[in-house]
């Protein structure tokens, strides 16, 4: 059985994992899905809550994981008919295997199966942006961190790599960490590859990238207020009933 939900979002109810979609069970998709729904759905719902953010940051949930499901719904019914036990669907699976002992047919199924090559359509831009941030090593004036130790209290990080001291963030320092650090070495993206090295990038408490800086400023402040919502001085008023 295959099924999705036309709406993730009706009014103040929001579905996720099997609420929002089923199928075959092929290569534990449904598992992956359910968790990445949860962690993008998680903060963008507690800034509606608290009041940081309007309602309307609750639509970017099924903008951008309807479409993921949707494209595991499709491999998992692909998958289905390789496990026929029929001889068409037997010489299809040669067909396929021997595709997949190529690299680049390799590269694209690793990252179907594992949602890391997902790219949420943030507009033109980086080959970043809308895409997961790399797990990198870098170097600050503390010590040697990782980037996604800078997620564990899912809060956005704006991550400076050029000057340090380069930016003030002050009108949404509550809600964003400003690290500066430097990072030596090639920026590698699942499928894609290595990618131009960003002098600063925004990320979300998901890990997903909002914003890339390429030597420039522009369009930080308007990134920063689509996500995290408007500057400290401009508070929005919370959910009715909500706790």
């Amino acid at each position: 059985m295959t099924r999705q939900a036309a709406a993730y979002r009706a009014g103040r109810v929001l579905l996720a994992g099997d609420a929002a979609h089923v199928h075959y069970p092929a290569g534990g998709q449904g598992l992956s899905l359910g968790v990445q729904d949860a962690v993008n759905l998680g903060w963008k719902l507690a800034q509606v809550v608290t009041g940081a953010s309007p309602q309307s940051l609750l639509d970017t949930y099924q903008d951008e994981r309807h479409p993921v499901a949707a494209r595991a719904l499709q491999y998992t019914m692909a998958q289905g008919v390789l496990q026929r036990r029929d001889d068409r669907s037997k010489a299809l699976v040669e067909i396929v295997s021997d595709l997949a002992s190529m690299d680049e047919p390799r590269k694209r199924l690793a990252g179907l199966i594992s949602g890391l090559d997902l790219h949420y359509d943030l507009g033109d831009g980086h080959p970043l942006l809308g895409r997961r941030m790399p797990d990198l090593d870098l170097v600050t004036a503390d010590g040697p961190l990782r980037v996604f130790e800078l997620l564990h209290g899912a809060k956005p990080v704006l991550l400076n790599l050029g000057e340090p001291a380069g930016f003030d963030i002050t009108p949404w320092a509550d809600r964003v960490q400003l690290i500066d650090a430097e990072y030596v070495g090639l920026w590698e993206l699942p499928v894609l590859g290595a990618v131009t090295a960003p002098t600063a990038v925004l990320i979300r408490p998901d890990g997903y990238v909002a914003w890339v800086g390429e030597g420039r400023h522009l369009g930080l402040t308007d990134a920063l207020a689509t996500w995290f919502g408007p500057p400290t001085a401009a508070q929005l008023r919370p959910l009715t009933g909500a706790r």
